[in-house]
């Protein structure tokens, strides 16, 4: 049966009469690629990557970003996304992204493909019907509200800076800016900008937002919607925040993604009119070449052990390796000496942001530590500043 299904690049064209070169790239839209299972000549399964640049600690890596996985209903259970996921294992490596992430519609597909979340994501939502209490005192510079059509060129700088600081997040061009960031939707209210900042100098916060009305007749009061607010203190956050509660004819500020560590959590006086309403998996990482992926980030503290990395899917990925890293750099090569732990690439790439700590896998029983104190060593390792974050669902 295996005969009829083929794995090719996806062209304007869903349908082809055969089967294009083996090691053929198409490109077939704005920076992204996209695989297809063929049945004969009618497409029934494709996986779409994005290229990305994803910060990760202390830098950043190529990363392909899956998008619209999907499989025909009529070619289920046959094999065929497992088929495009190698092939997009083979493209990743010919790419030289050491990594992959997406985010998950079923979680339960994605773990045994080697993906586990690397990022947490908090759901905030705040009564503003009354003043916002802070226990900090908000950034005194004033406010303003900035054209989306001029934004950009403002905010990135400010973004760049907090993405320097929290692994998980993607870099971005005006396109990007424009087309996946600034512009609202049809059937959505505007898109708003508020910065923080002396008028002529560079800005040091900035909120994207969008204000639903309420029914006065109702007595319901509006919605203000934040997609992204970022600050380069508690100060600046804290007039950010002190803003969007304070909006005429609103009477909540719903945001539906914020970091684990959000600092708006602790400097709140009042956690009743600060919720946290969800707390969920948010960006799953794949480490597509392990030894790449650990020796270009950072290392908070000296790590030396053997890793027994478990990766069917990855030949490459698969065995025992001595990770010695530390401030100065890292390495990883192939060794015969017992394994201090024992660990799926999965597990290894939840960790990977520093967003889980080894240990909690080892309580958890998923990964199998050898030698007393190995997680705790590695935990320190890869112990970063602040959580990482992602909150781009693209």
């Amino acid at each position: 049966m295996w005969t009829r299904y083929w794995i090719s690049p996806i062209w304007p064209s869903t349908r082809r009469t055969r089967p294009p070169d083996a090691s053929g790239i198409a490109k077939y839209s704005w920076n992204c690629e996209r695989i297809g299972a063929y049945d004969d000549d009618t497409l029934v399964g494709q996986v779409v990557a994005h290229r990305f640049a994803l910060s990760v600690p202390g830098g950043e890596q190529p990363c392909a970003g899956l998008d619209f996985v999907a499989v025909a209903p009529t070619h289920r259970r046959r094999g065929l996304l497992s088929r495009m996921i190698d092939e997009q294992w083979r493209r990743c490596a010919e790419a030289g992204q050491a990594l992959s992430c997406l985010w998950s519609s079923e979680d339960a597909i994605y773990g045994r493909f080697g993906y586990a979340p690397g990022t947490e994501g908090l759901g905030v939502e705040i009564d503003s019907r009354r003043p916002l209490a802070l226990r900090v005192a908000p950034d005194p510079r004033p406010l303003r509200l900035v054209d989306a059509d001029n934004a950009a060129g403002l905010l990135d700088p400010v973004y760049e800076a907090a993405r320097a600081s929290r692994a998980g997040r993607f870099a971005r061009d005006e396109r990007w800016w424009a087309e996946n960031v600034l512009a609202a939707d049809d059937d959505e209210s505007p898109t708003r900008i508020v910065v923080l900042g002396d008028s002529g100098a560079p800005p040091v916060g900035y909120a994207i937002y969008r204000v639903e009305s309420g029914n006065s007749a109702a007595g319901t009061p509006g919605v203000v919607e934040v997609h992204e607010l970022e600050a380069d203190g508690a100060p600046a956050a804290a007039a950010l925040w002190d803003y969007l509660a304070s909006i005429d004819l609103t009477g909540k500020v719903v945001a539906w993604v914020r970091p684990a560590d959000d600092p708006l959590l602790l400097f709140a006086s009042d956690r009743d009119q600060v919720r946290v309403t969800r707390q969920f998996p948010a960006l799953w990482i794949r480490l597509v070449d392990v030894r790449t992926a650990l020796t270009a980030r950072s290392w908070a503290a000296p790590v030396d052990l053997v890793l027994d990395v478990r990766d069917p899917a990855v030949s490459g990925n698969h065995g025992r390796f001595r990770l010695t890293a530390g401030p100065e750099g890292a390495s990883y090569t192939a060794t015969r000496a017992p394994a201090d732990l024992v660990l799926e690439v999965r597990d290894l790439a939840a960790c990977y942001l520093g967003g889980t700590p080894p240990a909690r896998l080892v309580a958890a029983g998923l990964v199998v530590e050898s030698t007393p104190g190995a997680a705790a060593e590695l935990d320190r390792a890869l112990r970063t500043e602040l959580l990482p974050f992602a909150h781009e669902d693209y």
